[in-house]
C-alpha cells in the first residue's frame, strides 16, 4: 500500500509499505478519505511540532475509513462498517505513527467487544465512532475538525451568551465562530481579507473584519467599550495573543487553540485588565472529542452545520504532495481532503 510520511531529512514523499495486520480487538480498514491539517501535518513535516520528534513518521490524523477484515475478537463491528479515526498503530516498516491516516489502509479498535471483555481500551479507541452508512466519507473528515473544536469550548470556560473575538477565518475559525453562536454567544470575527470577512458573516458572525484595513482593537472597543469576556486565536500567530490584551474585560480570557511553529514570545500584558487568564488547548484528548459526537451529529442533520462548506478542495492520494504545496501556500483557504479512489 501506499502511505504518506514526514522524513528524518525533512520534507515529505510517498512510500510503499505493507498493509498493516489488525490485532484481535482491531478492524482492518480501507481509508476512503483524509483532512490535511495544517496544524499539525506541515509542522511534523517541516519539524517544527513541539515535542515531535519520531522520524520518518507516517501522516495523517483526520481520516474516515470502512471496515474490510476483523480481528478474531474483533465482533461488534461489521465489514463495511464506515469508521472515523483509523490509525496505523505502532511502528510499520520502519515508520513510526503520526496517526498514519494518510496510508491505503490502516486499522481501528473495536471499543465495545473490549469493554465487554474488560480488556482496557487505549484512548484512541473512544474516538473512532461509527458513521452513518450513507454519509459522504469527504464530508465526514470535517466531523474531527467540529468534535476538536467544540470540545475546547468548555476547556476554555467560555460560557453561553459571552462576546467573543475569533481570530481566524479558516476551518477551524469558522467551525468556532458555528459552534459559539450555537451557544447563543455574540462572535466578532477577524481576517486578513473583505472575502473571509464575508464569508464569516455567512457563517453566523455577528460581526466581522479585515485587520489588514480596520484597527482591529479600536473597532472591537468601539463595539464593546468594557471589552470582551474571550478571544480565540485559531491561527497560530503569536503576535494575536499581544493584540488580545487590548480587547479583554476583567477577568477575560484569552484562549490559543490555533499551533504556532514559534514556541517563545515577548508577552506584554500592560493593555490587559489586571484580571485575565491565558489558556492554551492545543492537543485535544480522544474521550472530550468522542463526547462531542452527538452533538455534532445533530447540527450536521438539521441542516445547521453543513460539512462540505468547510471545503474548498479535495484531491486523490497520489497528488498529496501538491495538496500541501496548495495550502502551505495559502492557495486554498478552506478545508483541503485527500480522497482513496478505488
Amino acid at each position: 500500500m501506499l502511505g504518506f510520511a514526514a522524513l528524518k531529512e525533512g520534507g515529505a514523499a510517498l512510500v510503499t509499505l505493507p498493509i498493516p495486520e489488525p490485532a484481535p480487538y482491531q478492524a482492518l480498514v480501507r481509508m476512503r478519505a483524509c483532512g490535511v491539517c495544517n496544524g499539525t501535518d506541515s509542522k511534523i513535516i517541516h519539524h517544527t511540532f513541539k515535542l515531535f520528534d519520531q522520524y520518518p513518521t507516517l501522516l495523517g490524523h483526520e481520516g474516515v475509513g470502512q471496515v474490510v477484515r476483523l480481528g478474531e475478537k474483533a465482533r461488534r463491528l461489521r465489514v463495511g462498517d464506515l469508521v472515523l479515526l483509523p490509525f496505523v498503530e505502532g511502528e510499520l516498516a520502519g515508520f513510526s505513527s503520526g496517526w498514519g491516516a494518510y496510508c491505503e489502509y490502516a486499522v481501528v479498535w473495536d471499543l465495545k467487544a473490549m469493554l465487554e471483555d474488560g480488556v482496557t481500551p487505549p484512548d484512541s479507541a473512544y474516538a473512532q465512532t461509527l458513521l452513518p452508512p450513507d454519509m459522504d466519507p469527504v464530508d465526514a473528515t470535517m466531523i474531527v475538525t467540529f468534535r476538536e473544536v467544540l470540545s475546547s469550548i468548555p476547556r476554555f470556560h467560555i460560557e453561553s451568551g459571552e462576546t467573543v473575538v475569533v481570530y481566524g477565518a479558516g476551518p477551524v475559525g469558522l467551525s468556532f465562530v458555528k459552534f459559539l453562536k450555537h451557544r447563543g454567544c455574540t462572535v466578532v470575527s477577524v481576517d486578513i481579507s473583505d472575502e473571509k470577512a464575508e464569508r464569516a458573516k455567512r457563517f453566523g458572525a455577528d460581526y466581522a473584519v479585515n485587520s489588514t484595513a480596520v484597527d482591529v482593537v479600536a473597532f472591537v472597543r468601539d463595539l464593546f467599550p468594557q471589552g470582551v469576556q474571550s478571544v480565540v486565536d485559531a491561527v497560530g500567530v503569536n503576535a494575536l495573543l499581544n493584540e488580545a490584551m487590548g480587547l479583554i474585560a476583567d477577568h477575560g480570557k484569552i484562549c490559543s487553540y490555533g499551533i504556532s511553529p514559534k514556541l517563545e514570545m515577548n508577552l506584554s500584558w500592560a493593555p490587559a485588565p489586571y484580571n485575565w487568564s491565558l489558556t492554551f488547548v492545543q492537543f485535544p484528548e480522544k474521550k472530550e472529542e468522542a463526547a462531542q459526537h452527538e452533538e455534532v451529529m445533530e447540527m450536521i442533520r438539521t441542516g445547521e452545520l453543513v460539512p462540505r462548506d468547510f471545503i474548498s478542495l479535495v484531491l486523490p492520494q497520489g497528488e498529496i504532495a501538491t495538496a500541501f504545496d496548495l495550502v502551505e501556500q495559502k492557495k486554498t483557504d478552506l478545508k483541503t481532503v485527500i480522497e482513496f479512489r478505488a
